[in-house]
């Protein structure tokens, strides 16, 4: 573990000033993702040519994942140095505009993936049993019409689901809040706000738009808006660790390695301009995993400091095109990944690959 070098990275950031949030810059791509979805989305519930509301719709969709990607910078605390204003943001981006639980989101992704990143069981993420599976090890416990059907057709099968995913992490997100507000030992102020901000999604995206148009269509635009998302926002999100490149290990009892474990299980990828703002930094994983709180706009000037530092150490920094990501991506279905049973033999296999 070379933590006392990576805390000398992180001199090195801030004598650059890539320590202080960049809050207006962060915020200003916040608003101006909304704005496109808004308007999006307006010309689609409106517009009579059948064209013009899908094309409307695909804007909006455009618009839509740019917050979302954006908020999760905040969720991370970077885009402000006052919690509040981070708060503001994570509640403005996640319940109220996708009717993600902001509270849910943080145990998920801060609490648990950002700490256990692709550990099998562990990280929900990577977990996709029982109707697919992405491992050497959970093919293994398979038999029959089930191993038939992980070996010759499920590759085929989930490129055909992926919209559904946001709905399920609405699910999710309803789940999350109610078990805590139940449970008096669990119970916080944050669920009863968040809960507030995801029935306000109902108000202002349903109820509003129902002034104007009958209730059954702001609702059903309101389903087709979510869905539209599913496919967009795993394209942004899967990339960066669902490739065979992006090692998994079995949960166990093995020596941690904060640096060893990040860098083993994530990969970047490379976007355009339209790409860059759609993934508001999502793309620079392995800086995003080692400096979270960091606002995103940083993570290109970061990027050469964090490939030599990881270099010169012996740690992985991996690379790809987006398109080469998405195609490994659905590789894993058709060709498991090999599941590490810890990780210094992750390591050891990435780096007798040269991966």
């Amino acid at each position: 573990m070379d933590l006392d070098g990576l805390s000398e990275l992180r001199a090195e950031f801030s004598a650059h000033g890539w320590n202080r949030k960049a809050t207006g810059r962060v915020a200003a791509g916040f608003f101006l993702g909304m704005a496109i979805s808004l308007a999006g989305y307006v010309v689609f519930l409106l517009a009579e040519p059948l064209w013009l509301r899908i094309l409307a719709m695909a804007v909006s969709t455009y618009g839509t994942l740019a917050v979302a990607t954006n908020t999760h910078t905040w969720t991370h605390n970077g885009g402000s140095s006052k919690r509040w204003v981070n708060n503001f943001f994570g509640y403005l981006g996640y319940p109220v505009f996708v009717n993600l639980s902001l509270t849910y989101w943080r145990h998920s992704h801060i609490v648990v993936h950002h700490t256990s990143p692709n550990v099998m069981r562990v990280d929900g993420d990577c977990d996709f049993p029982p109707f697919f599976v992405s491992t050497d090890k959970e093919l293994e416990k398979s038999s029959g019409l089930a191993r038939f059907y992980y070996t010759k057709i499920q590759a085929y099968v989930f490129p055909l689901v992926l919209w559904v995913h946001t709905y399920l992490r609405q699910r999710r997100s309803w789940t999350f809040i109610f078990e805590n507000l139940l449970d008096p030992a669990k119970r916080k102020r944050a669920h009863w706000i968040d809960l507030g901000c995801m029935i306000l999604y109902w108000g202002l995206w349903v109820g509003i738009p129902s002034m104007f148009i009958p209730v059954e269509d702001a609702l059903i635009a309101s389903v087709i808006r979510i869905g539209a998302l599913g496919y967009p926002l795993f394209a942004v999100l899967a990339p960066a660790h669902y490739p065979h490149e992006a090692g998994c290990v079995s949960k166990g009892s093995w020596s941690k390695d904060f640096l060893a474990l990040q860098t083993a299980t994530t990969v970047n990828f490379r976007t355009g301009v339209l790409g860059s703002f759609a993934c508001s930094g999502l793309q620079y994983q392995i800086e995003h995993h080692l400096f979270p709180s960091y606002s995103h706009v940083y993570y290109p000037k970061m990027a050469p400091y964090v490939r030599r530092f990881c270099e010169e150490r012996g740690f992985p920094y991996r690379s790809m095109t987006w398109a080469q990501g998405l195609a490994k991506v659905f590789l894993i279905f058709a060709r498991p990944k090999e599941e590490a049973p810890d990780l210094e033999t992750l390591r050891a296999r990435i780096e007798q690959r040269g991966m």
